[in-house]
């Protein structure tokens, strides 16, 4: 709502209508508008007698300036209709009534349409032949730097977020581009029945950029609503607006194919028709397609607002994550895709209508390399939930969709499998199928041990007993047990599985020395390391952290682990939490979701625990030994899946091998003596070779802080630069 503030200079009368007495030099009236806001303001000034000389100053984030301002001479009536926009960070506007005393009358209504505030200027033109009808146009609505964001209630960390970003966009300049005679970005938007006000938010948006090349164009596919039709006839012409108006109706991926064989852009990106552009949303994309030419694919953060763009929520992305990807279209929104390749691909496929752009994002990435993928951290797009979008309307058939493209997607990669859903139902699981390399390779177990009989008698009980998965050996490497009954539950499992086999040598503990010796004796195809004080508590465990090893490239694999209580122990280590590194999510209930509902799908991670850990022999053989010497306790897990990142090995988090994790208990606290002491120079290990305290974890997002393992959304200094999984 536009709120006006009024110098002392004027008042109302006694009589408490809208009548106004200006006196002294210089009375003026300041309308001040919120972010999100009604996009046509009609001002009624009337003289209550003779004649009045208004002055209306324009905010062009700069404050009011005397060469900003717009006098329109003497006249008794006049309506000034002012188009605001529906959002901007420009919110004010100051209207000077007259340039001498005098009595009059001044109204101020709000107009969401071209179409209503045009019906209002009828309509009061029809009560007074006199009125003076003054049309100033789209006015300025974004300023380049001075956060003038206003909200009713203090800013909340998405506001703030949202309001610093755009300032420090607004801040960036871009070099002059060089002539060219066909624009460098395509966005087509397939329109159907659209209100007018989704078109008038999405065009201004669109014009509103402050980078020039692009072109939108609207392929309308066969809308009957009068509003639609009405907007088409009544649209402002702009030579970089097209709209292609389709007779009948083909769906939204005949709509897309259409708006893209009009396309002449070098990229192409698409917009749903109730959504819009973020201020320099357009501008940000440019500078990250100018420092990375050789890119060939990039996409955005997005903000989600309501039905009146107003901010609800903020989906702020990974780095590039294919296995993420194949779980959830995390990608989603911006999209931006070399129009060539996308000829190439023919388009968008009607017969995956609900989730064709799923589709086409995955037949697009194949054979793309991963480092041709950048993640633009900045939410240059604004998703209205509404929940009127056709993959929510027909949320089953979008879900099937999605899954037939994803299982052609692997079936291309000659793996093939089926696609069942994840621990969100309407997400997906991709299982991979025998005859997609070694489904069944052999795994070598290796569990470091001292005593702890209730423990380890728990684990092999888990193992050799509730674990469907044969092909495996259990490797125990004790370092100096003196328990008779832990040495008698060794003898047995020796005598009864072939499998087993243990070594007991006294050493002080050193975790990494352990894993070592255990790989040391290993004859498998994959090293599993598996802690003492886990417990198994599903069969297919073993068989799920297997299958990750479908994906290309991964050379570690991760599992969720619970405490007894239920509650998260791990779905994933952060490096950099902390300035070191730390558990994502702790203490959450265990059905929790996460950003995006990450944590019910897999997910590709910087670093796992090793309380259980899958290694292939080949990432183990070029990654080398554990290190005995700087992380013989603490940080050896973040260290070795450091190295692994380091040379482009891919490393896996899996929910759906899930396990209890009695964390420490045979081990003790490393907070006092001695204890404390190897802890401090670990950490000061890790520091120093992994230089953690400024690495930006890819699997977490720049504006996520790093104090706490739920983390916090932070307003940026800098904009961050574009990213790629591996640096």
């Amino acid at each position: 709502m536009v709120e006006v503030v009024a110098r002392n200079e004027l008042s109302a009368d006694a009589t408490g209508h809208s009548v106004w007495f200006a006196e002294g030099d210089d009375p003026f009236f300041l309308l001040r508008f919120p972010f999100v806001r009604k996009r046509f303001l009609a001002i009624r000034l009337t003289a209550c007698e003779g004649e009045i000389e208004p002055k209306i100053y324009i905010n062009k984030g700069r404050g009011f300036r005397e060469e900003d301002s717009r006098a329109v001479g003497r006249s008794k009536d006049l309506l000034f209709v002012v188009d605001i926009g529906r959002f901007g960070t420009i919110g004010t506007i100051r209207l000077d009534p007259a340039a001498e005393p005098c009595r009059f009358a001044m109204s101020v209504e709000e107009f969401e349409t071209t179409a209503a505030v045009e019906h209002h200027v009828t309509e009061q033109k029809g009560q007074s032949s006199g009125l003076e009808c003054i049309r100033l146009g789209k006015l300025p609505r974004f300023r380049s730097s001075l956060p003038i964001l206003s909200f009713r209630r203090k800013r909340s960390a998405l506001q703030d977020y949202i309001q610093t970003v755009a300032d420090l966009a607004g801040e960036v300049s871009l070099a002059e581009a060089r002539f060219s005679d066909h624009p460098w970005l395509s966005i087509v938007v397939p329109v159907y029945n659209a209100p007018a006000r989704y078109l008038d938010d999405l065009v201004s948006s669109f014009l509103e950029q402050d980078v020039v090349g692009a072109e939108l164009i609207l392929s309308d596919d066969g809308s009957t609503a009068e509003e639609t039709l009405g907007w088409y006839a009544a649209c402002e012409h702009d030579a970089r607006v097209n709209c292609v108006l389709n007779p009948v109706n083909t769906g939204i991926a005949g709509a897309t194919n259409t708006g893209l064989a009009a396309a002449k852009g070098d990229w192409v990106t698409f917009l749903d028709h109730d959504d819009v552009i973020a201020p320099h949303g357009l501008k940000i994309i440019r500078q990250a397609m100018e420092a990375t030419p050789h890119a060939g694919f990039f996409y955005t953060d997005e903000l989600v607002v309501n039905d009146d763009l107003k901010p609800t929520g903020l989906l702020l992305k990974p780095a590039y994550d294919p296995v993420l990807l194949s779980g959830v279209n995390y990608i989603n929104h911006f999209s931006i895709y070399r129009r060539e390749r996308l000829l190439d691909l023919n388009f968008l496929r009607p017969e995956f209508d609900g989730s064709q752009d799923y589709d086409l994002l995955l037949r697009y990435l194949d054979g793309l390399d991963n480092s041709q993928v950048l993640h633009i951290p900045y939410p240059a797009y604004w998703w209205r939930r509404n929940g009127k979008t056709y993959s929510r309307t027909f949320l089953g058939k979008a879900t099937k969709s999605a899954r037939r493209a994803l299982r052609e997607h692997f079936e291309r990669k000659h793996k093939p499998n089926t696609v069942l859903p994840a621990l969100t139902e309407t997400l997906h699981r991709v299982n991979f199928e025998a005859g997609a390399g070694a489904i069944c390779p052999k795994i070598s177990i290796i569990i470091p041990n001292k005593d702890s009989h209730t423990l380890i008698s728990t684990l092999l009980k888990g193992i050799y007993e509730g674990t469907n998965y044969a092909n495996l050996e259990v490797i125990v490497v004790d370092n100096g047990t003196t328990d008779p009954a832990t040495i008698e539950l060794y003898q047995e499992y020796a005598s009864r599985h072939p499998t087993f086999q243990f070594h007991i040598k006294p050493a002080p503990f050193n975790f990494s020395r352990a894993i070592n010796e255990g790989m040391v004796h290993a004859s498998g195809d994959h090293f599993l390391l598996l802690n003492n004080d886990v417990e198994i508590i599903s069969p297919d465990w073993l068989g799920e952290m297997v299958q990750c090893l479908n994906y290309d490239d991964v050379g570690i694999v991760g599992a969720k682990l619970l405490y007894p209580d239920r509650r998260i122990q791990h779905a994933g280590v952060i490096v950099g939490f902390g300035g070191l590194a730390g558990h994502w999510y702790l203490n959450k209930p265990e059905t929790f979701g996460g950003p995006m509902n990450r944590l019910h799908l897999r997910s590709s991670m910087a670093c796992v625990t090793g309380a259980v850990m899958l290694i292939t022999r080949k990432c183990a053989e070029e990654i080398g030994p554990w290190d005995e010497d700087n992380f013989a306790v603490a940080y050896n897990d973040v260290d070795y899946c450091c190295r692994a990142y380091k040379v482009g090995y891919r490393i896996v988090w899996t929910p759906f091998a899930c396990m209890i994790h009695h964390e420490s208990v045979s081990r003790g606290s490393d907070k006092s003596g001695e204890r404390r002491a190897r802890f401090e120079v670990e950490k000061a290990n890790l520091r120093r070779l992994h230089g953690t305290e400024d690495f930006i974890d890819p699997a977490s997002h720049p504006a996520y802080s790093r104090d706490r393992s739920d983390p916090r959304v932070i307003s940026p200094v800098r904009l961050p630069k574009e990213r790629r999984w591996f640096v």
